[in-house]
């Protein structure tokens, strides 16, 4: 039996098609060759348009199909992955209204302020786990400030991954993940916040069915199915944001257990069993896949906005287009610490572990007689494992500290020396693995239809393909606290 797994990122789709006897992947693929781009109208706005995902979507699973390697036919149940936070709004035919207001998006930003302090410290933390900062329900609240033309026209407000689900099947409906992500989930009553509904005057109609991730949440029509060569009524039986998806993934579900991923954003997501919070919500809590009001499985969400994405703008606008495998090579051999070049990886939108300040990417110290290309690779991955390091730091504190963290072989952890210094600076030892966020999407899919007996069957033939542990006598501590000390004499006190 065959899943279908889409991961909806910010720079491509990803489709994985699974043997379900295997969990094994028999072809994946992405589209398009380039990565998206980012529309930013103005400083600190991110939006993309949900068709052009939709585009993207049907291109990545006919290329699939094209593989040959199996018959599209056979394939039994799909499951969505998306980039979290997003906005998208639709009319009551299912047009989208406007651009999607991404995750890296910071015009909320005020918005959300002004809510927590409404709503009450106490009560928004006790009760949402965050403040609203800048996450969808802020963003729809801007909406209906600014744009209030458009909000009256709003028939349903969606996740990305509810965006792609409603393409499919023509029903939407939502979870309990996918609220509490976009700060809209009370803990304390199992329900949409009313808190919050009322803070910002949105009316529950607004708001989708809500399922549980691991369902039939609807079945894909007979000209969707056309379309995309697949048989009609298959259904879509998982939807998460990418981060707890990534962390299914890589069968973290326990409460101790660790996840990482480093593409666009960079994120470290552990799984906690109590109703934790960071007080200034630097660190973010939400309802991972598999939580349940009778077992609570909180994912805690370490977010860098400008991980990758600023790593992909060292490659396209100083190393001219110069692959990343070469680019990690160069870097190399530099010594450690980038003969005293810094850098600050925070150029893509408000960071949280930042209380929502725009510092800007920033490289310091450069020598115009000294610093190389090739510094400048270094520098830049140290200084996003430096951003991990202040960030885990910040979880420490809630209670996470993992003893061990799982990841990808995928995006910088493809970087022999990106991993190393990760598990320096962090001095905890990272597992690697074969794994894709869209495959995390098709073992959903085949979980939310019960073809495994439980989660345990859907990683069977899951095994670590390397142990990277910290080295000894590395000089990586005294680095961080130089740099952590730069960070914050930049910061607006």
């Amino acid at each position: 039996m065959l899943l279908l797994g889409i991961d909806l990122g910010t720079s491509f789709i990803k489709v994985s098609v699974v043997d379900a006897d295997t969990q094994q992947a028999i072809a994946t693929v992405q589209y398009p060759d380039k990565e998206a781009q980012i529309k930013s109208l103005k400083f600190g706005w991110a939006e993309q348009e949900p068709e052009t995902w939709w585009y993207h979507l049907q291109k990545a699973i006919l290329l699939a199909h094209q593989t040959r390697q199996y018959n599209p036919l056979d394939i039994a149940a799909i499951g969505i992955s998306y980039q979290m936070h997003g906005l998208v709004v639709v009319d009551k035919s299912q047009n989208v209204l406007r651009d999607a207001i991404i995750w890296c998006d910071s015009r909320a930003v005020e918005i959300g302020k002004q809510a927590f302090e409404k709503i009450g410290a106490e009560k928004s933390l006790s009760h949402l786990l965050n403040s609203p900062g800048n996450f969808t329900a802020s963003k729809l609240a801007w909406v209906k400030q600014n744009e209030p033309q458009i909000y009256a026209q709003i028939d349903k407000v969606m996740l990305p991954g509810d965006f792609i689900a409603m393409k499919l099947t023509g029903l939407i409906s939502t979870t309990a993940s996918a609220l509490s992500e976009g700060i809209l989930w009370d803990f304390k009553t199992e329900s949409l916040s009313k808190d919050v509904l009322d803070c910002y005057g949105f009316s529950t109609d607004i708001f989708p069915p809500i399922k549980d991730v691991f369902t039939p949440h609807a079945t894909i029509t007979a000209e969707i199915a056309e379309l995309l060569s697949l048989k009609a009524d298959i259904p879509v039986s998982y939807k998460a944001g990418d981060q707890p998806n990534n962390a299914l993934s890589l069968n973290v579900l326990k409460p101790g257990e660790v996840a990482a991923t480093a593409g666009t954003s960079g994120v470290i997501y552990g799984v906690s069993d109590t109703l934790k919070y960071d007080p200034l919500s630097r660190v973010n809590t939400f309802a991972h896949v598999n939580y349940t009001p009778e077992n609570k499985r909180l994912g805690v969400l370490l977010c860098i906005n400008g991980t990758g994405i600023m790593y992909r703008w060292v490659r396209d606008n100083i190393a001219n287009g110069m692959p990343y495998n070469e680019m990690n090579h160069k870097a190399q051999y530099v010594e450690q610490g980038s003969n005293g070049l810094v850098a600050l990886p925070f150029g893509n939108g408000a960071e949280r572990i930042l209380n929502n300040q725009l510092l800007g990417a920033q490289l310091l110290n450069l020598d115009l007689n000294k610093h190389t290309q090739a510094h400048i690779f270094r520098a830049v991955q140290e200084g996003i494992c430096f951003a991990f390091r202040y960030g885990l730091d910040i979880m420490r504190q809630t209670g996470i500290t993992p003893k061990i963290i799982k990841a990808g072989k995928a995006n910088l952890f493809l970087s022999d020396v990106f991993a190393q210094i990760f598990v320096n600076v962090c001095n905890t030892p990272v597992e690697l693995y074969i794994n894709d966020g869209s495959i995390g999407a098709a073992l959903g899919a085949g979980i939310g239809v019960n073809i495994f007996a439980n989660f345990e069957a859907a990683f069977t033939n899951m095994k670590p393909i390397k142990l990277i542990e910290p080295e000894e006598n590395h000089n990586y501590e005294a680095l961080y606290q130089n740099w952590k000390t730069l960070l914050e004499s930049k910061l607006i006190k």
